[in-house]
């Protein structure tokens, strides 16, 4: 698969999926999620949502985005693009919270073994170091063998390069040890 350029992956997402009118499919905790998303001239469908809870307190909504549906990490890895999206909920949410629970992710979905990636990783915490605010909108555009996209509120931050750093990331979500077994469940439409 051909790789994207930063620049042209942004112009595509500034284009593509910012700008068109997007029909609401269904809401999950109070946020109203898109039914579909069109990026790079792919189609992709609402796969699954779901919240992210701490202390009995809703964080963020979750939620997934592909053209096939998937109901494993494996068929999600296999698609040429992936969107995870995360809706802050509470404003009890930080940069500084967000970065080590992104942290703690990475090294739960590399079975401790972060070094391959550490650069990435550092490329992609110095994205949070802004505050962080119930409202925001955070999402990641995973294209495979290419890496990853990350958008704020609808701004395009910067892609992160590396096909190992794309599956670590979604592995945060979707893998084996994820950030919370039932987000995963309803991420994956299980």
């Amino acid at each position: 698969m051909k790789a994207f350029s930063t620049i042209a992956l942004t112009a595509v997402l500034s284009t593509s999926l910012f700008s068109s009118t997007l029909v609401q499919a269904k809401t999950v905790s109070g946020v109203e999620l898109e039914d579909n998303l069109t990026i790079a001239e792919h189609s992709l469908a609402l796969n699954g949502a779901g919240v992210r809870s701490k202390f009995f307190m809703d964080l963020y909504v979750g939620s997934l985005y592909i053209a096939t549906p998937a109901t494993d990490l494996t068929s999600v890895l296999a698609q040429p693009i992936a969107v995870v999206r995360l809706n802050i909920t509470s404003g009890m949410i930080t940069s500084d919270k967000m970065v080590d629970a992104i942290n703690e992710g990475f090294d739960s979905a590399t079975d401790g073994d972060i070094s391959p990636i550490q650069a990435e990783i550092t490329q992609f915490m110095g994205l949070f170091t802004e505050e962080v605010s119930k409202g925001d909108q955070f999402t990641f555009v995973t294209h495979k063998g290419a890496g990853v996209t990350s958008v704020k509120n609808g701004i395009a931050q910067a892609t992160i390069e590396g096909e190992a750093f794309r599956q670590a990331l979604l592995k945060i979500w979707l893998g084996d040890d994820p950030a919370q077994k039932s987000l995963r469940k309803k991420m994956l439409a299980k």
